[in-house]
């Protein structure tokens, strides 16, 4: 999008921290388990919208880098849980011609999960009606850390100046350099942070923020994120009046 254009009506990309869940189980006097999997339906009830309104991109937060240090009591059941979900799903996704990408430190995971989420991009990688990212033992820093060592090392073998080094440069070493960064950015469960979450590819988007816990996300909410953001102005460092010239001109015949 360029500088000082208006937000359009729909994003066309969307990034989830998805939180809540294990509030969701206590406040129901259940296991957090019970949570993570009511957690799951509401992906998939995320999933549907976005490929209802064409929204072309969707990033979900599930598993940080820093979720390792969680009782190991529940990490296990998490990763039971998500080779579940690998089992189950990538059947569905590729019939709907969703492709399915991983983030983060895929070595951390067990052979059989990383195999499985090799398997899942390697089938989907041909769809085009929407790209989804799952961000699984990830972290922003993590993410920008590895950029600067690919480029470090290309500097240190010679074919690469450290002068040439700039923020596109960089950029395109990072996550989901192939995507446009994310429009809208919304987190469940009440916290106002973004809790280490595309540090670089969030610097420009619109963030949402809501009390109600992720199990009980559904359509109509995700539309109140929508609707909210067709009223913002982006304004990319400019003025607003700055923005409205811009805006002038695009319409202008």
């Amino acid at each position: 999008m360029p500088n000082g254009m208006p937000a359009p009506s729909l994003p066309a990309h969307v990034a989830i921290i998805m939180d809540g869940n294990g509030r969701w189980a206590q406040q129901r006097r259940r296991p957090r388990m019970i949570g993570h999997r009511a957690g799951a339906r509401a992906v998939n009830r995320t999933i549907d919208f976005c490929l209802e309104r064409g929204i072309a991109a969707l990033t979900l937060f599930a598993f940080s880098s820093e979720n390792w240090g969680r009782p190991q009591e529940e990490v296990d059941a998490l990763m039971k849980l998500f080779l579940g979900a690998l089992d189950r799903e990538v059947d569905e996704l590729d019939r709907r011609g969703v492709r399915v990408r991983f983030i983060g430190e895929r070595s951390r995971f067990s052979s059989g999960i990383a195999q499985r989420m090799d398997r899942a991009e390697q089938r989907t990688a041909g769809n085009g009606a929407m790209a989804l990212s799952i961000a699984a033992s990830y972290g922003g820093r993590q993410d920008i850390a590895h950029a600067a060592r690919l480029l470090a090392e290309q500097v240190a073998a010679g074919t690469l100046l450290p002068e040439q080094i700039d923020e596109h440069l960089l950029g395109r070493h990072v996550a989901l350099t192939d995507l446009p960064p994310p429009d809208l950015f919304i987190r469940t469960g009440g916290d106002t942070r973004i809790s280490n979450f595309l540090l670089w590819q969030l610097a420009y988007t619109e963030l949402w923020f809501t009390e109600v816990l992720w199990p009980d996300v559904d359509a109509d909410l995700l539309q109140r994120a929508l609707d909210d953001y067709a009223q913002r102005e982006r304004r990319y460092g400019l003025t607003s009046a700055q923005v409205a010239a811009a805006a002038t001109e695009t319409v202008s015949p």
